[in-house]
């Protein structure tokens, strides 16, 4: 029986995305299903061992998510894959939102909150700076500053939906997540015992790492391994963060507006950008029961767990392969950036 012949790519741009005309979009549920299924099996694997062996949880999902990498081949997966790296990712971002509050960012204090724009700034501006220093393009350090500067792997899959395939393959991405994993794991290691070094007390050593550390939960775990009241300080620090991805991602979408390329389509906040902003808003007026509130995040956390693991799942591994050491630099860099402006407002905001 002659073997049946997959579609030849017709063209490839040159951030490395195929082009293939004989692609159709799916239009049964069933199509969905393959995908999912295996994304799945993986999302729950990466959570066992996550769970059991005290192992970065998005990290554990991206390293399945690269091990089921095979299964891309398949077309019937694509379905999917697309699903879960692209809608559930948004309305996971969505879902973000029922962790913010007004009255958290509010009993932060002015100065404090500057000291956190100030940083995602630089440190942004310093990713930017060494991306095109090495020539990886602009929009690659903006992914790598916002991942460091904000939230860590929900950051980077935020901007990379906002962003886009054309400018941010998926190889890119997939080497990001890996090196925002691993500098946030040294970084929960590291800080505390730099922060009682320096003779840091609570306050400073909250602000440290809440305002530093890359993933929202090591940078709790880091907080309340100093002190309960550092790691009330951490989280509200953290949490900060987090809401400043709203801000980032409007004005990141503002000079993209006019590229028809863009994920913002011209509009100056995305979908799922003002779908956050209306979940935070009603958790922030609306007395919403805790059990709600906690589920919301569990789902949110689940969402976006399962689009770390697609996104493994559908790198080009040849591409990521030839990524190289220079394309871990603009994260690098970022993370460095942070710790110097984290250790020198710790001291100058309280």
């Amino acid at each position: 029986m002659e073997e049946a012949k997959r579609p030849v790519p017709l063209a490839a741009d040159l951030y490395g995305d195929l082009l293939q005309t004989e692609v159709t979009a799916p239009t049964r549920l069933i199509d969905y299903w393959p995908g999912l299924l295996v994304t799945t099996i993986a999302a729950l694997a990466a959570a066992y061992i996550a769970e059991h062996y005290k192992a970065p949880l998005m990290l554990m999902g991206l390293l399945f998510g690269l091990a089921f990498n095979f299964a891309s081949a398949d077309a019937r997966m694509q379905a999917g894959l697309n699903f879960a790296s692209k809608t559930l990712l948004r309305w996971g971002i969505i879902l973000m939102g029922a962790q913010i509050t007004l009255g958290q960012i509010v009993s932060l204090g002015l100065w404090p909150f500057l000291a956190v724009m100030l940083i995602i700034v630089v440190v942004i501006g310093a990713s930017v700076i060494t991306a095109k220093s090495l020539r990886l393009g602009t929009n690659y350090g903006i992914l790598a500053g916002g991942a460091v500067a904000i939230c860590g792997a929900s950051a980077a899959l935020a901007l990379s939906a906002l962003l886009g395939e054309k400018r941010i393959s998926q190889a890119q991405l997939t080497l990001t997540l890996v090196c925002i994993a691993a500098a946030s794991a040294a970084a929960m290691s590291i800080y505390p015992g730099l922060a009682f070094e320096l003779g840091f007390d609570d306050r400073q050593a909250g602000f440290l790492m809440g305002s530093t550390i890359h993933d929202v939960a090591q940078a709790l775990g880091a907080g309340f391994s100093v002190s309960h009241d550092a790691g009330v300080i951490a989280t509200i620090v953290k949490l900060t963060r987090v809401s400043l991805l709203v801000p980032t991602l409007a004005t990141i979408s503002l000079f993209l507006a006019k590229d028809k390329d863009s994920v913002a389509g011209g509009n100056a906040f995305p979908w799922f950008v003002v779908g956050f902003l209306i979940v935070a808003a009603l958790n922030s007026s609306l007395p919403v029961p805790p059990v709600i509130t906690s589920t919301l995040a569990a789902t949110a956390g689940a969402m976006l767990l399962l689009a770390v693991v697609a996104t493994g799942i559908r790198s080009p591994m040849h591409l990521l392969l030839q990524q190289g050491w220079r394309a871990s630099m603009p994260v690098l860099v970022g993370t460095l950036v942070s710790l110097g402006a984290g250790l020198l407002l710790s001291k100058l905001v309280f």
